[in-house]
This record gives structure tokens, C-alpha cells and sequence, in this order.
């Protein structure tokens, strides 16, 4: 049995091996390391898959939120609503843009923000909704954009996680994760679903206005080289890896296909089980699966992680710490919210091993190591 790692991004490059290394030598032959070819037909073909107007490719994820706040000329203290059970970047992009991060619950089936929570914390002040599609699986958009329709507000999808999921709308219609609120960021961290080898993220808009903005203050605030039309940042993806994600875009489908053949395996063996819940399947949202996540009942959540470990299982907490605890956001003004549910998930949820190139006895022996386990327990 082969080493069980967590994501074995080697083992998917063997097998794009060739493409990978032609499409990188034609970059290093062309010296085009910027700005090249490679980022507009990206741009291009994201814009296909994802069924929007606009692709911006920016630096990373991170850059992909903060660009999309400063496009909407949100103004300090205004109020952001998002969630606190997620990975920081959400939230110190508002803070560091002067805003106002408002973290709320989530719902304790998806681990998705709560759309009972977004509404009880509307003030005078929100400008904006944050949600975050955890671990592959899309937030109750539908419920999202009719808060947002009845409040004005705008809504930012955080879809780092669930790139390539599809949404059904209450009209029937099917969007992608990330194409339905005013704007939606994603990452290209190269764990992430469609990631490359290094850093690089985008944003999505079907507003073709707030797509042309967002493309200036990506590039230093210019549309003409050397005219700057407003206060900008430089963020933007390098030609090689605007290379890499082409050819891994085009086996995106497939990826998330072999994802979710590991997570019905896993389904299969903790099903039955009382004591480990397994991830919930949203019928309005496909599942990404760019982590598997379970709940633990009633047994040592930390004590799992470490017997998994004995046995040469990696295992990942996502998150130990939730947001509104970290000692980052406890300034003078400072008030910590009540978050139950976003509490206790972070004493209950371990992430098990999850990639495109798992296979069948690295399965079963971490099926069978978890369920000796809880046995015991």
C-alpha cells in the first residue's frame, strides 16, 4: 500500500505528467511570465465553465476577496456579514479594508453560515453578505440572495472550497458555486479542487461593469498603462500557472468525480455508525468534496486524530479555533458573539484523507482503522 497522504498533489501530476511540462517549457521559451497568453485564454475558458460574463485571475484567494470588497466601494464601518467557521482570510480582508466583520452561526448540518443568523444580525450598516461554501458544498443560496433582495445588500461567495459544485436555484435553473451573488472569489492554493503550484486565485461577475473595475484595481488601479484611474493593488496570476490550470481545469469534472466515488467509500463504512456522522448532502447543492469532514459523538474527537496518526493516517482539524476566539479580532471594542453551533463543531470535526488519487486499499485501511476505533470507544 502505497504512503496515505491528505492530498497527493504528486501523484495527480503523473498523470498530466507530459502536459504539465510541455505547457511550462512553452512558458519559460517565450519569456511571456507575465500577462502571457495563457492567463486571457484561462480567463476565457473559466468564464465557459463557469457560465459568467468575467474571469479576473488574481495573486491568491485572499486577493480575490479583498479586490471584490473594494470594488463595491464599501466604506469603513460598514458592516460584513459572514461566518466565523471558516479560515481566516475571510474575515481579515474586511477588517483590514476598515470594515466591520459581523461573524455569525452556522447551520449544524452543512457547517454552512446560517441564514437565521444572517438575518437577526441586518443592522443599518450591513452592506454585504460573506458566505463561505465549507468544505466543497454550496451555502443556502437561495435563502442568501432573498435576504439580500429584500435588504439591498450585496452578496460575496467565498467558493475556495467548492469550485465546480452546482446550485439549483428556486426557479429550477442550475448555477455554479461562485456565480450567484455579485461576485464570487475562488482560490487556486495548490490543495485546493482546481489548484496550481503555487499561489493564484479569481473572481467571477456576471455585472460587466463591476468585472471592467475589478480588472483595474487588480492592475494598480489602470486601464491604460501608466494612467491610474483609482487606488489599486498588484495581484495577479504568472503566466506558468495560468498553464497548469488550463490542463487541470479541463480534468476538473473528473477530479470531482474521483472525490466523490472516496466519499460514498467512506459513506459506505460510517453510515450506521452513532457515533461519527458523516458529511450531509444538500439536495440543492453537489458536493465538491475538497475536504471530507466528519462529526464525532460522544467519543474523543483528539484521541481519533491520534490513533489515525499511530497508524500512518494523516487526519486535519478544520477549524480548532473558530474565528470569533482568535485573539487577531479582540480589540478594545470588541464583543464576542454566542455562536454555539460553531463552538461545538470545533470540538467534533475531523477531516479524513481526500484526493483524486486514492485508492481502494488505502480505503479500507483507514475505514477500518476508524471503525476499530470508535469500537473501543
Amino acid at each position: 500500500m502505497k504512503k496515505i497522504q491528505m492530498v497527493d498533489l504528486v501523484g495527480q501530476y503523473n498523470n498530466i505528467k507530459e502536459e504539465v511540462d510541455s505547457a511550462v517549457l512553452n512558458v519559460i521559451q517565450s519569456a511571456a511570465f507575465i500577462k502571457g497568453p495563457d492567463v486571457k485564454s484561462l480567463e476565457s475558458e473559466l468564464s465557459a465553465y463557469l457560465n459568467v460574463t468575467n474571469s479576473i485571475t488574481c495573486g491568491n484567494g485572499t486577493d480575490a476577496i479583498q479586490i471584490a470588497l473594494m470594488a463595491l466601494d464599501l466604506k469603513p464601518g460598514d458592516e460584513v456579514i459572514t461566518a466565523s467557521f471558516t479560515f481566516i482570510a475571510t474575515v481579515e480582508v474586511i477588517s483590514l479594508l476598515g470594515l466591520t466583520p459581523v461573524m455569525v452561526d452556522v447551520d449544524p448540518n452543512t457547517f454552512n453560515i446560517d441564514p437565521k443568523s444572517i438575518e437577526n444580525a441586518i443592522t443599518d450598516k450591513t452592506k454585504a453578505i460573506l458566505p463561505v461554501h465549507l468544505y466543497g458544498q454550496a451555502a443556502n443560496m437561495n435563502a442568501i440572495m432573498d435576504i439580500a433582495k429584500r435588504h439591498n445588500l450585496h452578496v460575496i461567495e467565498d467558493n475556495c472550497q467548492a469550485v465546480g459544485s452546482n446550485y439549483t436555484l428556486s426557479d429550477g435553473k442550475t448555477k455554479k458555486s461562485g456565480t450567484i451573488g455579485t461576485i464570487g472569489t475562488t482560490s487556486f492554493f495548490p490543495s485546493k479542487n482546481l489548484g496550481c503550484y503555487g499561489d493564484g486565485g479569481s473572481i467571477f461577475t456576471n455585472d460587466d461593469n463591476l468585472g471592467n473595475k475589478i480588472r483595474i484595481i487588480a492592475n494598480h488601479g489602470m486601464k491604460v498603462k501608466y494612467h491610474h484611474e483609482l487606488i489599486g493593488v498588484n495581484s495577479r496570476l504568472d503566466t506558468m500557472q495560468a498553464a497548469i490550470l488550463r490542463i487541470k481545469l479541463k480534468n476538473l469534472d473528473k477530479y470531482l468525480a474521483a472525490r466523490n466515488n472516496v466519499a460514498n467509500f467512506y459513506d459506505n463504512a460510517f453510515g450506521s455508525s452513532d457515533k461519527l456522522t458523516v458529511p450531509f448532502r444538500d439536495p440543492n447543492s453537489t458536493h465538491a468534496f475538497h475536504q471530507y469532514t466528519i462529526k464525532t459523538n460522544g467519543i474523543d474527537r483528539d484521541g481519533l486524530k491520534a490513533h489515525l496518526q499511530e497508524h500512518d493516517i494523516p487526519a486535519m482539524i478544520y477549524y480548532p479555533v473558530p474565528l470569533h476566539k482568535q485573539e487577531a479580532f479582540k480589540t478594545a471594542n470588541y464583543h464576542e458573539p454566542n455562536l454555539p453551533v460553531t463552538d461545538d463543531l470545533c470540538t467534533r470535526v475531523i477531516s479524513l484523507p481526500m484526493h483524486t488519487e486514492m485508492e481502494e486499499d488505502q480505503l479500507s485501511h483507514i475505514c477500518s482503522t476508524i471503525v476499530k476505533y470508535v469500537n473501543k470507544a
